[in-house]
């Protein structure tokens, strides 16, 4: 259950590395403007869009589910039954609708979660992703399991 430290300075806008904590796999991905400009569009469509089911620590209680709204810390561990989404930025593919904006895609039964990890309404998932705790110990490294209250 230690914290893990991890290298941020490589990751491109767009991009979604995978870590491990505490056996699970956690996501970091680096969301462009144009990500970001989705989210508010998902509002009607996600079952919990102010996060109010607390899934997150207090700091990560936005819009961006995040500390920095381009940086994405998420456990990658479907809320339904422990299937690990697939990462689906592309817009509109014809698997998942033209009205797809980006997000991710859990094979196994169908759920689907916006940029910031809400789930969408009407899928076998319950809640939203889990966002870790975590802080930042510079703008080129995050620690996950760790935040300012530890």
């Amino acid at each position: 259950g230690a914290p893990v430290e991890i290298d941020i300075s490589k990751i491109e806008p767009g991009q979604k590395i995978n870590v491990e904590w505490r056996g699970k796999v956690c996501w970091l991905l680096d969301r462009t403007p144009e990500m970001l400009a989705t989210l508010p569009k998902m509002d009607n469509r996600v079952a919990d869009p102010k996060s109010e089911v607390p899934q997150q620590p207090d700091y990560c209680k936005n819009e961006t589910r995040s500390i920095k709204p381009n940086l994405w810390v998420a456990v990658g561990i479907c809320t339904h039954l422990g299937c690990s989404p697939t990462f689906r930025p592309e817009l509109g593919p014809a698997d998942l609708g033209a009205d797809w904006l980006g997000g991710f895609f859990c094979p196994c039964h169908q759920s689907k979660f916006d940029l910031a990890g809400r789930v969408f309404k009407s899928v076998p998932a319950p809640t939203n992703l889990v966002i870790p705790p975590h802080k930042y110990l510079s703008d080129t490294r995050v620690v996950i399991g760790e935040d300012t209250k530890a």
